[in-house]
């Protein structure tokens, strides 16, 4: 029986960026001209909210929260380096980027060959990194070699069939040259101290925007604006039962196999409850701690509106990967909340390995 290892982390765009374009969603929610106006005065934002734009207007909190983040993805790329897998398939959501009105699948594999890639070249208009400097420095001729692995893909679709899941596939991009940015900067960021990433990739794109895929593509929209939105995404539970089934597969495979759900998790500009200024992060909480208990049953009993509500779309790439841990019986061996008022969302790290190895 193979060996499986869980990661989770985030795709979080301005990670990519300077310093200062930390904060420019949050900027661009305070100047929104239907925000209430008490909301513009900081006296009134959670505590956390206040301490982090402080007298600088969050400088020195976006220093903060970038070391945590970088300090995350050196420890889970720590754990996958240790895990030495064949291939890594990362679950992360498609922004309108190869889903768009021609198709729209709940989820999709892409059986990709190996993929010369330009990160700044490519930029989406939903990383909101387009045209902008990177922390690396890198240029629009910056290119990245990311390896696929054909074989595995076919043999994740085929044993899907087998498990109950129709799942469709592709051997090309459709729309959005490279890879989605959801999927190309949990590459870049588990690279993030350039030391090469030379391990084979199978992307897992979910529908995770489902009403907001095509009616706002997928992007940040202004209060008060209007549109005839989509179908939903799959829910919560769904996702788990696809992630359990994914589980099984590699399992019972002969290929070692490290599985990423990336995303944030509440996003600020998906909360109409607090103005689209702030995350929910009463909601993230709540999962996080079920997360750090290996309390599945909470994980499982959110419902698609629930986690609409509280600006989790992006979170249904953490259900696949708590779907695909409750199928193999683990706890997070390591974990840790980052949290963030004024930088977009909340964000996790997680690692689950095997205690039997």
């Amino acid at each position: 029986m193979a060996e499986v290892l869980g990661l989770g982390v985030t795709h979080y765009p301005p990670l990519s960026g300077v310093d200062d374009n930390l904060t420019a969603v949050f900027r661009g929610a305070l100047a929104d001209p239907l925000l209430p106006a008490e909301l513009r005065d900081p006296a009134n934002w959670p505590e956390r909210a206040r301490a982090e734009w402080s007298d600088d207007e969050g400088r020195e909190a976006g220093r903060k929260h970038r070391a945590q983040l970088v300090e995350g993805f050196r420890r889970t790329r720590e754990a996958l380096d240790a895990f030495a897998p064949d291939v890594v398939v990362i679950w992360g959501d498609d922004q309108y980027e190869n889903y768009h009105e021609d198709l729209i699948p709940p989820y999709a594999i892409q059986a990709y060959e190996d993929a010369t890639v330009y990160p700044w070249r490519h930029a989406h208009d939903s990383s909101n990194m387009k045209g902008k400097p990177n922390v690396w420095d890198e240029t629009e001729d910056t290119q990245r070699l990311v390896r696929g692995h054909r074989p595995f893909a076919k043999h994740l679709v085929e044993s899907l069939f087998d498990n109950g899941f129709d799942v469709p596939y592709a051997y090309r991009p459709s729309h959005h040259d490279g890879f989605a940015h959801a999927f190309l900067n949990t590459v870049l960021y588990l690279d993030y101290d350039r030391t090469g990433f030379d391990y084979p990739v199978v992307t897992f794109p979910l529908n995770c925007y489902g009403r907001r895929v095509v009616s706002f593509k997928g992007n940040i929209s202004p209060l008060g604006a209007e549109a005839e939105l989509d179908p939903p995404s799959p829910g919560p539970a769904r996702i788990m039962d696809l992630g359990a089934a994914v589980a099984r597969v590699c399992r019972d495979s002969p290929y070692r196999v490290a599985l990423v759900g990336s995303s944030s998790w509440s996003h600020s500009f998906l909360c109409d409850s607090t103005f689209r200024l702030f995350p929910d992060t009463a909601a993230d909480k709540r999962m996080y701690t079920a997360l750090e208990a290996a309390d599945y049953d909470t994980w499982r009993n959110v419902s698609l509106s629930q986690a609409e509500k509280a600006g989790q779309l992006e979170l249904l790439n953490w259900w696949a990967l708590l779907g695909a841990m409750e199928e193999l019986g683990r706890t997070p061996t390591w974990s840790e909340f980052a949290p963030s008022e004024i930088f977009v969302s909340n964000k996790v790290f997680a690692v689950y390995q095997d205690p039997t190895t």
